[in-house]
């Protein structure tokens, strides 16, 4: 009697792994078809608009939109504490003076969710009812999944920074890929997940 509800527990634990691995297998592809390969032409403006730190790039297409008037004000949020605003104003050579009076620098914000909580005092604290998102592609999912739910009244419109490497390569071939995406993608789904079961969390 013990020995077949023992085999009958270790079937069930199994299955329930077995399944788990493969919604988790199709969450990766639904996952990688959620990362835009493409840069976008934004047709609208925004309140503000916000750049999330990492990618070489990500700044310089944030100021560029700044420039072209796509927002009031610029966020740059996770700057490192060592890096100064001159450092930073220099990626805006012939624009100082929009530099100097519309962009903001976050110092506080560690990580993806920092970020998301930091934009949302800055958002609220100035009115905004929208913002142009900048980040990687691949990083989109993950830090309009945090803004969305820090700013749920708040229209957020992505501007992917796309990686040519990204876009370009095989990632199904290429190891070094594949370890960024699946790397993002469990730190997706770990953020949704702590999302559901702290909905509250500020």
């Amino acid at each position: 009697m013990l020995s077949g509800l023992a085999r009958w527990i270790g079937f069930l634990t199994m299955t329930a792994v077995v399944a788990g691995l493969v919604m988790l297998a199709f969450g990766f592809f639904w996952f990688v078809l959620q990362v835009p390969d493409e840069e976008v032409r934004l047709d609208k403006n925004a309140d503000g608009i916000v750049v999330l730190t990492g990618a070489a790039t990500r700044i310089p297409d944030a100021l560029e939109l700044l420039n072209s008037k796509h927002g009031k004000r610029l966020l740059i949020t996770g700057v490192h504490r060592t890096t100064s605003a001159h450092e930073i104003s220099r990626l805006m050579p012939l624009n100082q003076q929009v530099f100097s009076c519309c962009v903001d620098l976050d110092r506080s914000a560690l990580n993806t969710l920092g970020n998301a909580l930091e934009t949302r005092r800055w958002a609220r604290e100035r009115g905004f009812n929208s913002l142009i998102v900048v980040t990687s592609n691949w990083h989109m999912p993950r830090a309009m999944a945090e803004l969305s739910h820090q700013l749920p009244e708040v229209t957020l419109i992505p501007y992917p920074v796309v990686s040519e490497k990204i876009r370009s390569s095989a990632w199904l071939t290429d190891p070094a890929i594949m370890k960024l995406l699946i790397s993002e993608y469990l730190k997706y789904v770990f953020a949704v997940l702590r999302m559901h079961l702290d909905p509250d969390l500020a």
